[in-house]
């Protein structure tokens, strides 16, 4: 948004806002649908009817039928070479973790605003990302404890660790594996901000250069347009590994309950 003195805001993008009055409050708070929260449900509805062209199960399958299957046979495939044996009950999971934050990455870069509409990458936030991981993690532990009870702390003493060092070596690994969706909540958040900032700023350049003259349109902005279109395609690019990453992690972490090495 454009901000004083025609500069550009790149910070804006990331502003949450209500829509509408407060639907019902909770402890004197009041609790209200935000853009956010809208995004999100979009990002349900269209992971939901992407799946709904997986469900007709022709012989001959259609386009989107061996779209949705070769995206299925991926996460499968990844929880396999992962997880290894007892993954397969993971794979639900899996998939829509990493289907719900690729949608969620990619229409947050959809050219809506030509239309009036500005679309909001609720990946951005930490408070989204933070709770996804919290929700791996938590899996992590319920396998983790319900499988192997108290040895699950064995997890945190390498196999052959002289007694001396366990004491050592155990908070270590403790600390580090706490830290674990703090990391995976983090580099999903980072990874989305910053590239929308970049391209909000150099939207800037583009649109202050125009205003400028013709000249530093042609010297800065026609530049900065091209630079925004290597970068937004970079972006879709981003979309994909970042949810490819988050759903790799969450397999190598549930692997290590699963297995305890």
């Amino acid at each position: 948004m454009a901000a004083e003195s025609g500069k550009i805001d790149p910070m804006h993008q990331f502003q949450i806002q209500e829509i509408g009055d407060p639907l019902f409050s909770i402890a004197g708070h009041p609790i209200a649908l935000t853009n956010s929260a809208v995004w999100m449900l979009a990002a349900a509805v269209a992971l939901w009817a992407f799946m709904l062209l997986g469900m007709k199960r022709q012989v001959i399958p259609t386009r989107g039928q061996m779209l949705v299957e070769n995206f299925t046979g991926f996460i499968t495939k990844l929880v396999d070479d992962n997880i290894g044996h007892g993954g397969r009950k993971y794979v639900p999971y899996i998939f829509s973790l990493f289907m719900f934050i690729l949608f969620a990455n990619l229409l947050g870069l959809l050219p809506l605003g030509l239309v009036g509409l500005h679309p909001f990458t609720f990946t951005s936030h930490f408070t989204v990302t933070g709770v996804l991981a919290i929700m791996s993690f938590a899996i992590v532990l319920i396998v983790g404890f319900w499988k192997h009870g108290i040895k699950f702390f064995s997890l945190f003493i390498p196999h052959g660790t002289p007694l001396p060092m366990v004491l050592v070596i155990f908070p270590i690994e403790l600390v580090s594996f706490l830290f674990r969706p703090f990391s995976l909540g983090l580099r999903l958040f980072v990874a989305m901000i910053a590239g929308h900032i970049l391209l909000k700023v150099l939207a800037g350049f583009v649109i202050n250069a125009a205003n400028a003259s013709p000249l530093w349109g042609g010297v800065v902005g026609v530049p900065s347009f091209v630079l925004m279109i290597g970068v937004s395609a970079l972006e879709v690019l981003v979309a994909g590994i970042q949810a490819y990453v988050f759903a790799l992690l969450t397999s190598l972490y549930i692997h290590d309950a699963e297995h305890l090495h």
